[in-house]
């Protein structure tokens, strides 16, 4: 079975820093994209952050040039440093694994909080 979770969610001021994990069990990450997205109350789930199993990184708009995902192939275990937080990152934080070509599959985690207070 396949698991994804997230751990590192909590509560900062407005202006630090946050860095969330994401630990795969069941599954290497391999030719495949991790992902984070993220739900704030009453919004739908958006796009953070993305990186494929060979590197290549992708960005949402909002958290451009303050947000930085990052990889660790070995262990497994996808990262999202968060700096320079705004009271609009407050949202549940969630951990995507996909694979677009076959053998597909999507997997999340069950998501972690992040409340930034300003």
């Amino acid at each position: 079975q396949v698991h994804l979770v997230e751990s590192g969610g909590g509560e900062v001021q407005a202006g630090g820093s946050l860095r969330l994990s994401c630990a795969i069990s069941g599954l290497q990450f391999s030719a495949a994209t991790m992902g984070w997205y993220r739900q704030a109350p009453g919004m739908q789930r958006e796009l953070v952050a993305t990186i494929t199993s060979g590197g290549t990184k992708r960005y949402g708009d909002s958290v451009q040039d303050r947000f930085t995902i990052s990889a660790d192939n070995r262990k497994n275990t996808a990262y999202l440093q968060m700096d320079s937080l705004k009271p609009e990152d407050t949202a549940v934080y969630y951990c995507n694994l996909k694979r677009a070509v076959t053998p597909t599959y999507s997997y999340w985690g069950q998501g972690t909080q992040v409340t930034v207070s300003s």
